[in-house]
């Protein structure tokens, strides 16, 4: 990457506030994954959709996202044993969605799932799967920063991801890299 940075927009003289900090960090596409559970207290399946997801550590085998504290779904997710990140492929907006703006068990309404091992829901025609367990959650400003610890995982089916990135979903477009990269 070779020049100067735009700086039309000038830079910000009162900091990062809550509009220009999203707007800059949505220029960083995610991946995004469905955190499901069984509800220990009604027995129905749970979920919230996550574009914050990463890999933690290799040795012992951790990964992390972020919840907000106002989700009414997390402390359900929370209260199971075990719960699963479903990793989404590109025709899975319509999943994303309806875990992500849905309330209570008609967010899985028409969404195909089977039990994984732990009994978490693992959604049909996801990418992959990790059953996992709360290992710590960190208070991060508004948010909870949750480190999960991996019990199980599994690949699902190839395909390309749903991706997420200025407030939308995307297209993901392989690339090979060249002799110089």
């Amino acid at each position: 990457m070779h020049g100067s940075p735009d700086r039309s927009s000038g830079p910000s003289a009162t900091g990062p506030g809550p509009a220009a900090f999203r707007s800059v960090l949505s220029r960083f596409a995610t991946g995004v994954v469905a955190v499901t559970a069984i509800d220990p207290a009604s027995g129905l399946p749970a979920g919230l959709a996550v574009n914050s997801f990463t890999s933690v550590s290799l040795d012992p085998p951790l990964v992390a996202f972020c919840v907000a504290h106002t989700s009414r779904t997390w402390p359900i997710l929370r209260a199971s044993d075990r719960f699963c990140v479903n990793i989404l492929a590109a025709p899975q907006l319509e999943v994303s969605e309806r875990l992500a703006f849905g309330s209570g068990p008609d967010k899985f309404t028409g969404v195909g799932w089977t039990h994984g091992p732990g009994g978490a829901p693992l959604i049909d025609g996801a990418l992959a799967w990790i059953e996992c367990s709360v290992e710590q959650e960190h208070t991060a400003g508004d948010h909870l920063l949750v480190v999960a610890r991996v019990h199980d995982l599994a690949e699902h089916r190839d395909g390309d991801p749903l991706v997420f990135y200025r407030s939308g979903y995307g297209a993901f477009t392989r690339f090979t890299p060249s002799r110089g990269l």
